[in-house]
C-alpha cells in the first residue's frame, strides 16, 4: 500500500483554500462570512482557540454552499492533480489528509483511492471527531488498517513524521520535487 498526504502533496496547493476562493466567486452569499473568516484566522495564529475550533469558524461560509459544490469543483480542478502521481499511482493506494472528508471525497471516487480525511459535517462546518493531522493521522490509520505495512508515503509537511515512520520508504515532496524523508 501507498499513502500520500493530498495538499501540496499529490495536489499542488491547499484544496480546502482554493475551495473557499472557489466558493466565494461562485455562490456571494459566502461573502457574508468574511467577518468569521478573518476572526478564523485571527483564533489560529494567536491561539486563541484550537486548530479544530478554529476552522469550524472558517467553516461557516459552507451553510451557503449546496451539496453538490464539491464534486463541481473537482470536475473543474481533477486536471490539477500532479503528473507524476499518475504515473504510479495504484490501486490501494490511500489518501489520509486534514482535509474535509467532504470535500476529497469526490476526487477520491474520480481517482479510485481509498480515503481518510477530516470528519466535518458539509451542512455546518462542524467537526464529529479530530482534525486528521499528525498523530491523528497514525491513529486513523491503524483504526482501519490496523498493523498493514505501508510501502512507501508521500508528504509535503514535516508534521506527518509519525506517519513517515511507518513507511518501508517515505519522501518529502517540494513542489515537484520528491526527496527523500
Amino acid at each position: 500500500m501507498n499513502v500520500y498526504d493530498f495538499d501540496k502533496t499529490i495536489y499542488p496547493v491547499d484544496s480546502t483554500a482554493q475551495f473557499y476562493l472557489w466558493c466565494l466567486r461562485r455562490y456571494p452569499a459566502c461573502r457574508r462570512t468574511l467577518g468569521w473568516t478573518a476572526w478564523a484566522f485571527f483564533c489560529m495564529g494567536t491561539r486563541l482557540k484550537t486548530k479544530t475550533k478554529s476552522k469550524e469558524i472558517f467553516y461557516r461560509f459552507l451553510r451557503h454552499v449546496p451539496e453538490e459544490a464539491p464534486l463541481v469543483f473537482w470536475q473543474e480542478h481533477i486536471g490539477a492533480i500532479k503528473p507524476w502521481y499518475w504515473e504510479q499511482r495504484r490501486p490501494d493506494d490511500l489518501i489520509i489528509s486534514a482535509s474535509p472528508e467532504f470535500l476529497l471525497a469526490p476526487v477520491a471516487r474520480m481517482l479510485e483511492f481509498a480515503l481518510l480525511a477530516s470528519p466535518v459535517d458539509q451542512a455546518t462546518g462542524i467537526y464529529r471527531g479530530e482534525n486528521c493531522h499528525g498523530e491523528e493521522k497514525v491513529r486513523r490509520f491503524r483504526e482501519v488498517y490496523g498493523d498493514t505495512p505501508i510501502d512507501g508515503f508521500w508528504s509535503d509537511s514535516r508534521s506527518d513524521a509519525p506517519l513517515a515512520g511507518l513507511a518501508g520508504h517515505a519522501h518529502l515532496v517540494k513542489g515537484d520535487a520528491i526527496l527523500d524523508w
